[in-house]
């Protein structure tokens, strides 16, 4: 990862190279509606204790679809803002069928 990107719109697309693998998808797909359950479930039950499980269910399968499948290094290590919000951005790009979870 040599390329240094000036803009999320540059990010982007790399990020997208980074999970061409199917189950990669799936599985950050997972995590992230896991993060998002988390959040309300701490809403929910006014009990905060549960937003500590985010960080655990948004890179737990995060990181298992990257080096199990992708067979990479997480973006998020080199461009932790930058694939924070691409991450988000791929969520609602699978949500509104940008981007496939079908091979």
């Amino acid at each position: 990862m040599g390329t240094r990107y000036s803009s999320l719109r540059e990010f982007y697309p790399f990020y997208l190279s980074e999970h061409a693998d199917v189950n990669c998808r799936r599985l950050h797909f997972v995590g992230t509606t896991g993060v998002i359950a988390m959040i309300v479930l701490s809403i929910v039950q006014a009990n905060p204790m549960w937003l500590l499980a985010t960080p655990l269910m948004g890179y737990g399968f995060a990181w298992i679809g990257h080096f199990g499948f992708e067979k990479n290094r997480p973006a998020t290590f080199q461009y932790p803002l930058y694939s924070l919000i691409s991450d988000w951005i791929m969520y609602r790009d699978i949500l509104i069928g940008r981007v496939s979870l079908v091979r």
